[in-house]
């Protein structure tokens, strides 16, 4: 035994060894420990924090769906005694006149069918701006002259046109019996007055 102390004491490095590698196990274990410890109190504070934030966003969302912005409202759907409904999708910026029978008014238009093809518009190729004609003459589809009458200058509105007061049973067809609008199709319009006035003596 005393010689084994001997060499041991002969040869420090070899004893330190273990008793270093036993001193730095030690601090890795308490260090890890301490880590671990930190580690589960931030998680705590993240899922604190994260469940504030979804209760938070879940309380506003809640809070718009039962008071909803007045802005996203529909238009007001309105009716002619004829059939027809419209919407006012552009009010005039000013208190803009209302055309009478006989006055000559400028529309802008463009013309749907229900499956949401265009089939007319004056902003198509080789048309001018606008549509110009005499009220209530005759000269376009009665659902055009009756919705109109109902505008103000400055205003737009999106028109629904049933088939009697639009193209009815006979549709504009070609001899070969294609057709630009079926026989008793409904149609849709968008409509801007732009101008209205009294026809010159």
């Amino acid at each position: 035994v005393i010689g084994k102390a001997r060499r041991m004491m002969s040869s420090p490095k070899l004893y330190f060894v273990p008793f270093f590698l036993g001193y730095v196990l030690s601090k890795v274990s308490a260090l890890s420990l301490s880590m671990n410890t930190k580690l589960r109190t931030e998680m705590f504070h993240v899922e604190n924090r994260r469940s504030f934030v979804t209760n938070s966003v879940f309380a506003t969302v809640a809070s718009t769906l039962v008071l909803p912005s007045v802005t996203n409202a529909s238009p007001e759907i309105l009716n002619t005694p004829s059939g027809i409904k419209y919407a006012i999708t552009r009010s005039p910026k000013e208190k803009g006149a209302i055309p009478q029978p006989g006055d000559i008014v400028g529309i802008e238009y463009t013309g749907y069918l229900t499956n949401g093809q265009i089939f007319d518009a004056t902003h198509s190729e080789g048309k001018q701006n606008a549509l110009l004609f005499k009220l209530g003459s005759g000269s376009v589809i009665p659902g055009l002259d009756e919705i109109v009458a109902y505008m103000k200058v400055g205003e737009k509105v999106q028109a629904i046109i049933p088939p009697s007061l639009a193209y009815g049973d006979k549709g504009v067809c070609i001899e070969d019996g294609e057709c630009l609008i079926k026989p008793g199709s409904t149609l849709v319009y968008d409509i801007s007055l732009k101008k209205s006035s009294i026809p010159p003596p």
